[in-house]
C-alpha cells in the first residue's frame, strides 16, 4: 500500500512542480523540495512508527521524490538551451541513478558498522539540507555563447 501511495503520489508532485515552474524560479521549488524531504525524514524518524506514519510518509515522499525532475530539466533548458537538454539531462539523470545503486549498499554497510539505520537516516536529513542551500545561489539566466566566426 505504501509503495502504491508514493507512486501515485509521484504523479500529483511531479504535475505540480511542473505548473510551479511556469509561475515561480526554479531553484526556490528544488530548494523547497528538498528541505521538504528533510522534514519529512526527520518526522518520520522521531515519531512513533504506526500505519499512519508509514502512509503519510508513503504520500509526502511521493509528492516530493520525482518532483524535482520538472524543475530541473526546465531550469537546464533555460540555462543551457533546449539544445542540449537531452545530453545534460541525461548525464544527470545517470549520475542520480548511480547514486541510488551505491546508496543501498552504503546503508547496509553503515547499519552492519553502526547496528542501526540512525546514521543513515542522519545523513540523509544532512544531504536534503546541503542539496537545499546547494540550490540557492544558482543564476537561472541562460548562458551567452559568442557566434562562431567564420573560417
Amino acid at each position: 500500500m505504501a509503495l502504491g501511495l508514493i507512486g501515485l503520489f509521484n504523479i500529483v508532485g511531479t504535475y505540480t512542480t511542473g505548473w510551479l515552474g511556469g509561475r515561480v524560479r526554479k531553484k526556490y521549488i528544488l530548494s523547497c523540495i528538498y528541505f521538504g524531504r528533510t522534514v519529512v525524514f526527520a518526522l518520520f524518524f522521531w515519531l512513533p512508527l504506526s500505519e499512519v506514519t508509514v502512509y503519510a510518509f508513503a504520500i509526502a515522499l511521493g509528492l516530493l521524490w520525482l518532483s524535482t525532475v520538472p524543475p530541473t530539466n526546465a531550469m537546464v533548458a533555460q540555462i543551457f538551451g533546449v539544445r542540449y537538454l537531452a545530453m545534460l539531462s541525461g548525464s544527470r539523470f545517470s549520475r542520480t541513478r548511480s547514486a541510488a545503486f551505491w546508496a543501498p549498499g552504503s546503508a547496509g554497510k553503515l547499519f552492519d558498522t553502526t547496528g542501526s539505520y540512525d546514521v543513515v537516516w542522519y545523513l540523509s536529513m544532512a544531504l536534503g539540507i546541503v542539496a537545499g542551500l546547494l540550490n540557492l545561489p544558482i543564476d537561472e539566466r541562460p548562458i551567452r555563447r559568442p557566434a562562431a566566426q567564420p573560417a
